[in-house]
């Protein structure tokens, strides 16, 4: 695995690929879950995009999800025809994102992952998501996020 700091460089380089400015900001605590980081960051933890790597029919699946939500798996799989998506353990996650769970980016992985995007996620005007560490965030809107991981739109509750 690379270095956490090589990975956040990953992340800023895949931001700046899809048109992005680089709004990483690295922080001295955790932000690996939705309720830390919105403390951190002052935002509502529904402004939370959490990365969420699933397995689907051996592959990945990256549902952004936002941090209000559980995903209700068996409700997206239905809806897109979908084999059974399972929760992926922190190896997968790492083989399919190089990054570890907590610390997952919406883009910057090693190979494109099919995506599906909370709608939930609509109503805020800044959103964030993990930047490819524990320590790093990034920020976006709804539509540059959908733009820049290529997501399907979905309800996920």
């Amino acid at each position: 695995m690379l270095p956490a700091s090589d990975v956040v460089e990953t992340v800023r380089a895949a931001l700046l690929a899809a048109g992005l400015p680089d709004t990483v900001v690295v922080v001295p605590d955790s932000v690996a879950t939705a309720a830390t980081a919105a403390a951190v960051l002052g935002c509502e933890v529904g402004a939370i995009a959490n990365s969420l790597i699933f397995e689907c029919g051996g592959e990945p699946l990256l549902i952004l999800a936002s941090g209000a939500a559980k995903v209700n798996v068996k409700m997206v799989a239905r809806d897109h025809g979908l084999p059974k998506i399972n929760r992926a353990d922190p190896d997968f996650v790492l083989a399919h994102a190089g990054q570890p769970v907590g610390g997952v980016a919406p883009l910057g992985h090693p190979s494109p992952i099919r995506a599906f995007l909370d709608t939930d996620l609509a109503q805020y005007p800044v959103l964030w998501a993990g930047a490819g560490s524990h320590q790093a965030m990034l920020s976006m809107s709804y539509q540059q996020l959908l733009e820049a991981t290529s997501a399907t739109e979905t309800a996920v509750r």
